[in-house]
């Protein structure tokens, strides 16, 4: 394998400058230009967030190396007047050879021992094995028409932005080269939450990870002895720090360019695992409270984010959420800037042991005062609880009205068909939708204590959203005249659990007029 393509000076990386063009960089012309980048332009999720997490290791170290122990006051002057783009570009330069996508000793995020290694000298694999879009063996993507004995060509500069998502983002599961089954990803089923600035400078000093103490050397994977096959045959390792697990090599990958630059294969093993550790969650990942304990933060099928929310902010008695270490840091820098409120981007990769479900990207503005406050944030979680006990009711009665079209509208069979029927159908999306138009104002009226006319704006919302629900419900019967029977049955079950949110829609109309 020949030296070729140096990320410091080939265009690879995605951006977004503040004229609105989309522009692909090189690691040097992007800290150069670091104030003048809107955002990455990726637009796979994982490689999104995973690219953020490659930047976010470079000035991390960067700025331990530099500056020792930093606090927030550093962050804050960094975030006003810029990053030490010249300290940036002397690290990058020092270690330019680790930086060569292709090299025979040490190519950047990958395993140079895998080209001499009995297992894998002669065995290549398509490029698809590192694409979290494409098929490769027995699991077919929709639309995706790749074949694993003729692979197309992809070029260098998304050969690398793949690789840093799949790192990042892969399952675990069989791997049957150098161990049987391997550790996923630091990320793996997670919906990975980074804050946002106006600019990429700004994103990079919100999501600045506290440096670590003086006795750990957390330093990322091209700073490290390149892995040897011994290495890749041991026992999983807990990450040094933040630096070591945005940059982990949970794979071992070779990339094999073809002589015009383009990779069809790579050889594949298993990589350096990472252990879990329950008291060093990753600082992009959050936990909601579930039966056995905390749960990480994912996307499900059909769910609309907002309803995870609560487990974005802070809970007092830690009973309820874990939010995100990143969403920590964010807001202490915030509150030194006097920011109202912080950008979020919530994106990733859901996944079922080694089947790949879906990825996602979301964004959402939230009130500094609910990133600051658990009452506040409290006030929150108890309406977004309002939201789903509606919800399960409607579900409940609108079971019901179906069940009774049913010849044995009693059998426990027929209730199951009948809440798939529901299920299958609009309803869901309705009531959601509907109740998101006003979750802005919502937070808004909390944030700034107006708890009495939060609670009967959000009432007013849910009876909106559920009477949307129950038309689309309504609509599936057809306008059969046993279809019309069991509506007339079903409604009235409806009204009583809408009547409180009546109440509270009188007293929204009292409280407009008084304001007025």
């Amino acid at each position: 394998m020949n030296i070729a393509f140096n990320l410091l000076d080939e265009p690879w990386l995605p951006v977004r400058l503040s004229d609105g063009q989309v522009r692909d960089l090189g690691l040097l012309e992007v800290f150069q230009r670091v104030g003048d980048i809107t955002a990455l332009a990726e637009t796979a999720p994982p490689s999104l967030i995973a690219q953020h997490r490659l930047l976010l290791a470079i000035v991390h170290r960067v700025l331990t190396a530099s500056q020792g122990r930093w606090k927030d006051s550093d962050r804050k002057r960094w975030f006003l007047e810029g990053l030490p783009v010249a300290t940036i570009t002397d690290y990058l330069e020092r270690w330019r050879d680790r930086f060569w996508l292709f090299h025979p000793q040490q190519p950047f995020m990958q395993v140079a021992a895998l080209a001499q290694a009995d297992e894998t000298r002669d065995k290549l694999k398509p490029w698809t094995q590192i694409s979290l879009a494409s098929a490769n063996g027995n699991t077919p993507v929709v639309f995706d028409h790749h074949c694993d004995a003729e692979p197309s060509a992809l070029d260098a500069a998304q050969a690398i932005r793949a690789l840093l998502g799949f790192l990042q983002f892969t399952p675990g599961g069989l791997v049957k080269i150098f161990r049987d089954s391997d550790k996923a990803g630091p990320l793996a089923n997670t919906a990975a939450v980074l804050p946002l600035g106006e600019t990429l400078m700004q994103t990079l000093c919100l999501g600045l990870h506290p440096p670590a103490g003086a006795d750990v050397d957390d330093a990322p994977t091209w700073e490290r002895p390149p892995l040897t096959v011994a290495r890749l045959r041991g026992d999983p390792t807990h990450a040094t720090g933040p630096n070591d697990r945005y940059t982990r090599l949970t794979r071992a990958v070779l990339l094999q360019p073809d002589d015009d630059g383009k990779v069809r294969w790579i050889r594949f093993a298993a990589g350096e695992a990472l252990a879990d550790d329950a008291q060093v969650p990753d600082p992009m990942a959050s936990y909601r409270m579930g039966t056995n304990g905390p749960v990480r933060l994912s996307f499900t099928e059909g769910r609309v984010f907002w309803r995870d929310l609560p487990a974005l902010l802070p809970d007092a008695a830690g009973q309820a959420a874990k939010p995100a270490a990143v969403l920590g840091t964010a807001t202490n820098l915030n509150e030194l800037l006097g920011r109202a409120g912080q950008p979020l981007l919530v994106a990733g990769l859901a996944s079922d042991q080694a089947k790949l479900l879906r990825w996602r990207a979301d964004r959402l503005f939230l009130p500094s005062t609910l990133l600051t406050s658990p009452d506040c944030a409290q006030l929150l979680r108890m309406q977004v609880r309002l939201a789903e006990d509606l919800f399960t009711d409607l579900r409940k009665i609108a079971t019901g009205m179906y069940a009774d079209l049913q010849p044995d509208s009693g059998n426990k069979d027929t209730w199951a068909r009948a809440r798939a029927m529901f299920d299958a159908g609009p309803p869901t999306a309705v009531y959601f939708a509907s109740a998101e138009r006003t979750l802005e104002r919502l937070m808004t009226l909390l944030s700034q204590g107006e708890i009495e006319q939060a609670d009967a704006c959000w009432s007013q919302a849910l009876l909106n959203a559920a009477q949307a629900a129950w038309r689309a419900a309504c609509a599936g019967l057809g306008r059969s005249s046993r279809a019309l029977l069991a509506e007339v049955r079903a409604h009235p079950r409806l009204l009583r659990r809408l009547k409180p949110l009546r109440g509270d829609q009188e007293r929204l109309f009292a409280l407009e007029e008084a304001q007025q």
